[in-house]
């Protein structure tokens, strides 16, 4: 008898309270047991699954260990454990928030230095002259490797940071930094400039399913219905319906097909559009003699195909 299906959401912190803002919009709001302070939870809409408050860090960890099916966590976090992440874990849908860029830094006085090109030529330079090897301080060892072995600089060692990495070339623990960042102040303020083609992962939180964990048809199920939840509400937020009074005439059939040749959808009692497009199509169809033009927004719209869950499947079984 297969268990419930796990789901594993940040513990504490803005990521925290955005993830539970998020989950509630979508229409299965966190219902914490043993209080604001509890580390168990249950998703309500969703009754076959069970959540755990994790800290980030140990949710990217236990989706690739599989230890729980479904979790929300930086990429950022994610693509540091390791090559091969795809074969692993599965991203089912960026969620718009906590975004911030894993980037490459070196000090503002390094006046020659703004490409990974002229960190080479430094980094080759610095090896000669002091028989050392430049010093990148970071926690993104993997990324950094990585990033750095695209760009054809070897010339450096890593210095793993356990604290504040922009303060690094300010005490002397290293020359340069690979840190995250969401508006770049930090490092401004402790003397360093993000180089020019130093963005490694432009970063945000990751709605992901583990490729390793054990996938039951009920766990499966519980996925969908969440999954199903979640698109339908990402779906209504970049749609609006639009109905009018019908008159089943030729000009009214005209300018319905030309707008679903354009992207629209055919609903029983008007169009469901784009957002955005709901000026240019209220037009389209006042143009042609209807009205008036009625627009509202959604708060789900359920499809009959749901890409993330057709995704999963596809992976696990």
């Amino acid at each position: 008898m297969s268990g419930p299906l796990i789901i594993a959401v940040p513990s504490k912190g803005r990521l925290k309270e955005q993830v539970e803002a998020w989950l509630a919009d979508c229409g299965v709001p966190l219902q914490v047991s043993g209080g604001s302070r509890g580390y168990i939870a249950s998703l309500k809409g969703v009754p076959d699954a069970q959540v755990r408050l994790l800290s980030a860090g140990d949710i990217a960890e236990a989706l690739d260990a599989g230890e729980v099916h479904l979790g929300v966590t930086g990429e950022d976090l994610l693509r540091e454990r390791g090559p091969e992440l795809d074969a692993r874990v599965l991203l089912l849908r960026p969620l718009g928030f906590g975004r911030a860029d894993l980037v490459v830094a070196a000090p503002k006085s390094w006046l020659d230095v703004d490409t990974m090109a002229d960190l080479e030529e430094v980094a080759h330079d610095y090896l000669a002259r002091t028989g050392r090897r430049m010093r990148v301080a970071t926690k993104y060892l993997a990324q950094t490797r990585a990033f750095f072995a695209r760009h054809g600089v070897v010339d450096y060692r890593i210095t793993e940071s356990g604290g504040a990495t922009e303060g690094a070339p300010a005490t002397g623990a290293a020359e340069l930094v690979v840190d995250i960042t969401t508006t770049g102040a930090t490092l401004q303020a402790n003397g360093l400039k993000v180089l020019s083609d130093g963005l490694i992962l432009k970063s945000q939180a990751q709605l992901a399913a583990s490729l390793k964990a054990g996938w039951s048809k009920a766990q499966l199920a519980a996925a969908e219905r969440l999954l199903r939840a979640v698109e339908a509400r990402a779906s209504a937020l970049k749609s609006a319906t639009l109905v009018w009074p019908a008159n089943g005439g030729a000009a009214e059939a005209e300018a319905v097909d030309r707008l679903v040749a354009a992207g629209a959808s055919k609903r029983p009692n008007g169009l469901l559009v784009e957002a955005a497009e709901i000026a240019a199509a209220a037009a389209a169809l006042t143009l042609a003699g209807l009205g008036p033009v009625t627009a509202a927004r959604p708060d789900f719209v359920y499809e009959v195909g749901c890409p993330p869950f057709e995704a999963l499947v596809d992976a696990v079984l």
